[in-house]
């Protein structure tokens, strides 16, 4: 099955033609490329194409479940949550 060729579209029009764009992808088998300032940002492929290259998702078994990585991992996550963030406060000077 030959596929069309990809169109590429920036966020803009994207966001207006959405609807559009995803009966095109899932009805005429059609890619479609959105861009910000002509880089790419997302493409739009059928549901069912596989994609080009094996995610880190499908990878298995290189990290024991045990792994100290992980423990630091889940380290950071808690001191990440009990952080407080500052409030900036419009108009407000910074004290010495």
């Amino acid at each position: 099955m030959v596929r069309p060729r990809e169109e590429a579209i920036n966020v803009a029009a994207a966001k207006k033609q959405l609807s559009e764009l995803l009966g095109r992808v899932a009805f005429r088998r059609e890619t479609i490329l959105i861009t910000r300032r002509g880089r790419p940002m997302a493409r739009l492929v059928p549901p069912d194409e596989e994609p080009k290259a094996p995610g880190l998702g499908s990878v298995r078994g290189w990290m024991s479940a045990d792994d100290p990585f992980l423990e630091a991992v889940d380290d950071l996550v808690t001191a990440r949550s009990a952080h407080r963030p500052r409030v900036y406060i419009r108009g407000a000077r910074r004290r010495s």
